[in-house]
């Protein structure tokens, strides 16, 4: 009876692997090469959303996760973050699937599990939100639920939030605020989602980002620069163009790639794109980025000199090293 439950509950709960497709969604299709790597991207994510579905506790879909392909390892934790938020605000009592989860093997997913929770942030009434997030303690890496709700946001809603550029002026998670720190966050994945919705193509992405208002490019660049060095779908020629395509925002570039590089390091899944992207776009390999951010973490009570929290901190302070020499 519990497998046939839980059987039922993927059915349910999981959505079809249409919705990943780039012709699906309207997106740009540049190239065969291109459409494979970020559909297959949306598939994994997709996968790791069903095995969080069926499972009875955390540890039960590990197995499974396990055994997809590693490079794209982190898009199934993202899916499993998404999944077990969702259960974890549904359920009749209160339970903390997603914080069992990183607890686990996805500690070295941690980043990508906190950008799934977002997508079901996106996708639940407001009354449930502090019950998929109570669990999720970091005061740092929570801000990246914001990260995971504008790239679901300009992903499935393309057209109010990418082509009309609709931003909130007053979100309401976290209570605490600050809501304008707020939507800055939710700026960088909807760049993230950029890069998707624009079929990994430079010049398109960089003429949409520079469509915006200016004062919300900076965030842009920095999650499409995420999306480039992680997810990839481009060569370095094309590389290059993004990279001279968003040079008034380098150091916000810099840092976003670092902070992709650091999450493939940690995991243990990286890739020759996100070694290349890293190296042009902050001037370290992969692991020099990951030991910049890691030893750059700020202490949670820290602000920045506007009195934005400390995952801001952690972001200037990531973009003021890579803007050292490394000569110095």
């Amino acid at each position: 009876m519990t497998g046939m439950w839980a059987a039922s509950r993927r059915r349910i709960l999981t959505p079809s692997t249409s919705q990943t497709k780039l012709k699906r969604r309207g997106f740009h299709e540049k190239s065969p090469e291109a459409k494979q790597q970020l559909e297959s991207a949306g598939a994994m994510f997709l996968a790791g959303y069903a095995l969080a579905a069926q499972a009875e506790q955390a540890w039960e879909a590990e197995s499974g996760l396990a055994t997809l392909p590693r490079a794209y390892r982190g898009f199934a934790y993202e899916g499993a973050g998404m999944g077990f938020a969702v259960r974890d605000a549904i359920a009749p009592r209160r339970r903390h699937m997603t914080a069992d989860l990183i607890d686990g093997r996805g500690a070295d997913h941690v980043y990508m599990v906190y950008v799934g929770v977002g997508w079901a942030l996106a996708r639940l009434p407001r009354a449930f939100w502090g019950r998929m997030t109570d669990s999720l303690t970091d005061p740092v890496l929570r801000w990246l639920i914001l990260d995971g709700y504008g790239f679901h946001q300009a992903y499935f809603h393309t057209d109010k939030y990418v082509n009309r550029q609709f931003t909130r002026t007053d979100f309401p998670w976290p209570q605490a605020g600050p809501a304008a720190y707020a939507n800055r966050v939710v700026d960088q994945g909807i760049g993230r989602a950029m890069w998707f919705v624009h079929g990994a193509d430079p010049q398109r992405l960089a003429d949409a980002v520079d469509s915006f208002p200016q004062t919300r490019r900076a965030d842009l660049y920095a999650g499409s620069a995420l999306a480039v060095t992680y997810a990839g779908g481009l060569d370095e020629a094309e590389l290059r163009v993004f990279k001279q395509r968003a040079r008034h925002y380098a150091p916000q570039v810099a840092q976003a790639s670092a902070f992709a590089a650091t999450a493939r390091v940690r995991a243990g899944n990286q890739t020759s794109h996100t070694a290349l992207a890293t190296g042009l776009l902050a001037g370290v390999t992969p692991e020099e980025a990951a030991r910049v951010c890691l030893g750059a973490f700020p202490d949670p009570s820290e602000r920045t000199a506007a009195g934005e929290p400390a995952f801001e901190v952690w972001r200037e302070r990531i973009a003021a090293v890579l803007a050292v020499p490394s000569a110095a």
